[in-house]
């Protein structure tokens, strides 16, 4: 995929939503539950952001990819953030879906670029050409199916494999689901799935996509860190080059980041 000088400059003209912008780091869902100990972005990144012209005048970008086992509610998840709105009817995802969402962060336009993975064993070969090159990764699993859970670190496994030449995304341990269980048979899988998170390495959070529970704020905090971790590596490496592929420079053409992949084809089974 390739965006062309229109699309960029489209991208730097479109404004964010106000509940979009944002100049601090929100808060987790559990401080007890999240490996990431700050309470504001770094101030290296906020140095940055005041006074790196190459970083304020280019648009970031950054590719989160959205796992879990069938059925978990990832599309659902999803969509309840980007549109808005909630389908009881479930319908499989075939392959991908994709969605890109603004952010104004620090003054910067940022983008996250969504990618709703296929949880069926059968579109799995497709979906896994595209965990490459991920900068987040979200792991969903049903709370109301224990099996779901324990399926995670696998989940979690390939996408570090298709990214094992790169440095380590941010990871997500979201559960779905939250308005269909009491608070007394929740209180257990919360405890389970925090268990779980930790050994993932990953940020715990509970949502709802049917009523809205905590999905904006997750979704802002996973904008946040991702941009976040992502100036981070990029002031890190030092390289005149380090914003190659998570920076657009006006005038420039873009390719995607799991460059190399042949759109819907596996290379391990060629489909």
């Amino acid at each position: 995929m390739r965006l062309s000088r229109s699309a960029v400059y489209t991208m730097l003209q479109t404004q964010a939503q106000k509940d979009r912008v944002i100049a601090s780091l929100p808060p987790p869902f559990i401080r007890q539950a999240s490996p990431h100990t700050h309470d504001d972005f770094h101030v290296e990144v906020r140095n940055a952001a005041n006074g790196d012209h190459m970083l304020q005048a280019g648009l970031k970008i950054s590719k989160m990819i959205v796992l879990g086992d069938v059925a978990t509610g990832k599309t659902c998840l999803v969509n309840r953030f980007c549109h808005q709105v909630f389908d009881a009817n479930y319908k499989a995802t075939i392959g991908v879906d994709f969605e890109v969402e603004r952010f104004d962060i620090l003054g910067i336009p940022f983008n996250l670029q969504i990618w709703d993975t296929a949880g069926q064993e059968r579109f799995k070969c497709i979906a896994a050409s595209y965990y490459r090159g991920a900068s987040a990764v979200m792991i969903v699993f049903d709370v109301t199916n224990i099996v779901t859970l324990a399926h995670t670190s696998q989940w979690l496994e390939e996408a570090r494999q298709a990214n094992a030449d790169r440095l380590t995304p941010v990871v997500f341990l979201v559960g779905t689901k939250r308005d269909l269980m009491s608070e007394g048979a929740y209180d257990q899988i919360e405890k389970e799935a925090r268990r779980v998170a930790q050994g993932l390495g990953a940020e715990y959070w509970a949502v709802s996509s049917k009523t809205g529970d905590n999905v904006e704020a997750l979704f802002l905090r996973v904008a946040s860190l991702t941009f976040d971790h992502s100036v981070m590596q990029e002031l890190s490496s030092g390289s005149s080059d380090r914003r190659k592929q998570s920076t657009v420079k006006i005038g420039h053409r873009l390719e995607d980041t799991f460059e190399g992949h042949k759109k819907n084809k596996c290379a391990s089974c060629g489909k």
